[in-house]
């Protein structure tokens, strides 16, 4: 047996020492590292946890509002209309009693709450009043209120990412990880709620950002929102949740329309997203009781539903989480009066609802609202019988629009509606509506993303963000001077070098670690600085600025000179990201008054 381990210990020498091993393992091992820097591989193990916790806790809440609540409450209200008003106002109550006894913040809720976490608090999520905010969107919805499931389902999913953080340390996760689990939770929630994965992920990394996508979390929202997915379609099926799927083809004329009703509903999301932001920030600044605001909520969200069913007798209600209009606008004939009155109505009990603080979100009721506009359209003014292709195009039209989400809206009509062959024409109205309708937002937390805002400054000059306050050190100094009298007072890495008032050159102060101590007093600093420095003159564009501090030569600052090269102030990124936050700081409280 020695004999034999022997040989085999010989034999893994020679192995290891083979000329082509030797030669080629350490490039395959620099492409490894290469391939796997950025750790990828933990988000493997954290990113199913997140997707299986969210998948269970969001399959839970489909089943208490979409199957024990809703279908007993609408068949109620169908048969006895008298009780919309009261049970609204009574369950609305409740609501607002709910966020403001046993929440720290009752105006803080839903998606808004992930956006603001994402942005202000590095993905920070209190989970303690988790349970109190999903009753609250179960009473929020379940009773009627024109809402649906993705606004506790994009929190409940970003809240349990965000928790996990905490207790899946382990497992080397960085404080910045925080903010990428927090949206792989939302994204698992999104996913889960409307079954469909990549709309989950889509939407979720598109929420953030007005203009962006929030791309770290691609990876870990992949892999959270399939294994939500999978995880509610265990218990629940997978089959599309609104499944009016079309072998309609459509033609170029189609193509024009769909532009046209993208224009249309460009302009009413517009409207109706800067209508409810000023309605929500009107509540917010009431001085009233939280349960109070709702209570007015829920009697004005009852009269809506009260209005529609008192002058179209039918099953199609403006209320609650309303997943059977679809199959109610689609399936059934509805006049085209009806459908636009049903739209109306729909998106003013979305406002009553949400602006007085109710728990969810509007990506159903917008969705809604731009596939009965969208079918209207179709049978008034196209006089098509290709109502679903106008429906669909509706539906992603209001979303991209109202959400700022085009991509998301697309996706989501493909996959919740089984409806892929309406990709293009979705696409085009998509594009428009998201166009016409600017910045106006539903969310009031969404940004633009920090790449876009730097453009802001691009007629901005140097000399109104430079720092004119410098430490700089005189060119007939010796090193010993330099060392004692500037080094030991100023944590500065480089300081400018200055003779008879004009610049130069830059000296580091690593340079002292080149020269042997001995030779400090004699040898000057103008003999050692470095004169291949970047100069730029007072009036130069801060754009052109950051250019030269991002390109490849260039150093960590800018000297900012007259034209005869005398020293006016210096220039550094972080100067440039200062201005651009305290102009974003100053133009906020504006927009937000705005709204």
């Amino acid at each position: 047996m020695t004999e034999i381990a022997t040989t085999r210990t010989k034999m893994g020498k020679r192995i290891l020492n083979h000329p082509l091993l030797r030669k080629y393992f350490p490039s395959v091992h620099e492409d490894l590292t290469a391939t796997y820097a950025r750790n990828l591989y933990k988000w493997l193990l954290i990113a199913p946890v997140i997707g299986l916790t969210t998948g269970l806790a969001i399959t839970a809440v489909t089943v208490i509002i979409l199957d024990k609540l809703w279908p007993p409450v609408l068949r109620y209200y169908l048969h006895h209309r008298w009780a919309i008003i009261p049970s609204l106002t009574l369950a609305f109550a409740i609501t607002g009693l709910i966020m403001q006894f046993l929440t720290p913040d009752p105006d803080e809720h839903s998606t808004e709450e992930i956006i603001r976490s994402y942005h202000e608090h590095e993905g920070r999520i209190d989970v303690r009043p988790f349970f109190p905010k999903i009753v609250a969107a179960i009473t929020t919805v379940g009773f009627g209120g024109s809402a649906a499931l993705e606004g506790p389902s994009i929190y409940g999913g970003g809240a349990i990412g965000s928790f996990l953080w905490t207790k899946l340390q382990r497992f080397g996760l960085k404080p910045r990880d925080r903010r990428i689990m927090l949206i792989s939770g939302a994204a698992a929630g999104m996913a889960a709620v409307f079954r469909a994965p990549m709309t989950g992920l889509v939407f979720a990394l598109e929420m953030p950002y007005k203009d962006d996508l929030a791309h770290e979390a691609l990876l870990p929202s992949l892999i959270a929102s399939v294994v939500s997915y999978v995880t509610l379609a265990f218990f629940l099926g997978g089959t599309p949740l609104f499944n009016f799927a079309s072998k309609t083809s459509f033609t170029g004329r189609d193509l024009l329309w769909c532009a046209l009703l993208g224009l249309g509903i460009g302009l009413i999301a517009m409207a109706f997203t800067i209508t409810f932001r000023r309605a929500r920030v009107f509540m917010v600044n009431w001085n009233i009781p939280h349960w109070l605001k709702l209570t007015l909520g829920g009697f004005l969200t009852g009269v809506c539903g009260l209005a529609f069913v008192t002058w179209f007798h039918g099953t199609l209600i403006p209320l609650g989480p309303n997943y059977e209009a679809v199959g109610e606008i689609l399936g059934k004939h509805h006049s085209s009066l009806e459908l636009i009155v049903f739209g109306i109505l729909k998106l003013a009990a979305t406002l009553f609802t949400l602006a007085s603080g109710g728990v969810s979100a509007m990506f159903v009721p917008l969705f809604l609202t731009g596939g009965s506009l969208g079918t209207a359209f179709a049978q008034s003014i196209v006089r098509t019988p290709s109502l679903e292709l106008y429906a669909a195009v509706g539906m992603a039209s209001f979303i991209a629009a109202g959400y700022k989400t085009p991509l998301a809206a697309v996706v989501f009509v493909a996959e919740a509606t089984g409806g892929h062959a309406f990709i293009v024409p979705a696409l085009i109205g998509a594009a428009v509506a998201y166009a016409v309708s600017g910045e106006a937002s539903a969310s009031g937390d969404q940004r633009e993303h920090e790449g876009i805002r730097v453009q802001e400054l691009k007629n901005i000059s140097v000399q109104e963000v430079m720092q004119r306050q410098m430490i700089s050190v005189h060119g007939s100094s010796t090193l010993r001077e330099f060392a004692d009298s500037v080094c030991l007072r100023h944590r500065h890495i480089a300081f400018p070098v200055l003779t008879e008032g004009k610049l130069v050159g830059v000296i580091a102060v690593s340079t002292l670690g080149c020269i042997d101590p001995k030779e400090w007093p004699i040898r000057r600093v103008e003999d050692l600085a470095d004169r291949r420095v970047m100069k730029v003159v007072s009036s130069c564009d801060v754009m052109e600025a950051l250019r030269l501090l991002l390109s490849e030569s260039g150093q960590h600052m800018l000297f900012v000179t007259s034209p005869e090269g005398k020293l006016e102030g210096i220039l550094t990124k972080t100067d440039i990201l200062s201005a651009l936050k305290l102009r974003s700081d100053t133009l906020r409280p504006a927009n937000e008054e705005a709204l």
